[in-house]
This record gives structure tokens, C-alpha cells and sequence, in this order.
């Protein structure tokens, strides 16, 4: 498969729109910004980006495309990967993304896949807790969306531990 086009993705007004509308923002500038769309097996949302006729159409990830929309593409040409600071594989606030190598995602996962309560130690794993807070967004009243996320999120932590750091 040819190279993404991020640039013309990021630049194409119908699939910023696509992008944009499937972005829950409930919780202000600092919180997560929530995928509403499809989600893939690594819990990263996915979208069909781009056009047939203009040759562009293909499914990407959703931050990758989201950090090309918010960042530019530029740093997406060497094989850099983003990660997510705040370990939600479906969060899409570019205030909460990182651009990096794939080892140092890597290394990131091992050291915080084990504290408890964490979100890559949700039992669910990744894909379970990211369709789990999705599908709590999208059934939720209007208004009670930051509940029905608080309780998505407790489900994936039966024991009830929460561990922020190991010391």
C-alpha cells in the first residue's frame, strides 16, 4: 500500500468534518476527547478517510489522522508513531498526544500496564474499554455523558484499585 497522504487527508474539508463529528468533547480542553466511531482491535479509532475519486480513500487511524489535522503532517514521515499521554488508545485530544518512536510507545506501555485502576490494566483490554466508554457516550442522556463514562471506565476495574504511580 502507497504511503497515507496525510497532508491532502488533513487538508480535505469532507473527511476533517467526518473526523470532527465523531469526537466527543464533553469534559473541556484538558479532558479526553473520546472516539465515537468505529473502534479497531488495539482500541484506536478508525475512520475512511479521504475520497475514491481523488484516489485517497483508505481507513486510518483516527489520532494519526487527528494529529495531522491539529500538528501537520510533517512529522509523520519518518515512521513516527503518536502516543497518547494519557494511555487512552481512543482519546483524540491533541493536548494528550505525543509524537515518538515506536519504542519509546513501547517502553511507555510496559512501565504503566501494570498499575492498578490504570487504563492498560483494564481487564477489558484497550479495544474492550474504548467500545465500552463509546457505547456509555452514545446511550447516555444528553447531559449525563460524564457518568455514564465514570461508570464504563469502573467496569473494566472490578477490584476497585487504582494505583496512579509505583512511587
Amino acid at each position: 500500500m502507497p504511503l497515507v497522504p496525510w497532508e491532502r487527508l488533513a487538508a480535505d474539508a469532507e473527511t476533517v468534518a467526518r473526523y470532527e463529528a465523531k469526537v466527543h468533547r464533553g469534559g473541556g480542553p484538558d479532558a479526553h476527547h473520546w472516539w465515537l466511531g468505529a473502534i479497531s482491535d488495539s482500541g484506536h479509532g478508525k475512520l475512511r478517510a479521504g475520497s475514491r475519486a481523488a484516489g485517497t480513500s483508505r481507513v486510518v487511524s483516527a489520532h494519526v489522522l487527528g494529529w495531522a489535522i491539529h500538528h501537520g503532517a510533517a512529522a509523520l514521515r519518518n515512521g513516527a508513531v503518536i502516543r497518547h499521554t494519557c494511555d487512552e488508545s481512543s482519546c483524540q485530544n491533541p493536548r494528550h498526544w505525543l509524537i515518538g518512536e515506536r519504542l519509546q510507545n513501547v517502553v511507555d506501555y510496559a512501565a504503566r500496564s501494570r498499575l492498578a485502576g490504570h487504563a492498560l490494566a483494564d481487564v477489558r483490554g484497550a479495544a474492550g474499554r474504548a467500545v465500552a466508554v463509546r457505547d456509555a457516550i452514545l446511550a447516555a442522556e444528553t447531559g449525563h455523558e460524564a457518568a455514564a463514562i465514570t461508570a464504563a471506565i469502573a467496569a473494566g476495574h472490578p477490584s476497585g484499585a487504582h494505583q496512579d504511580a509505583l512511587w
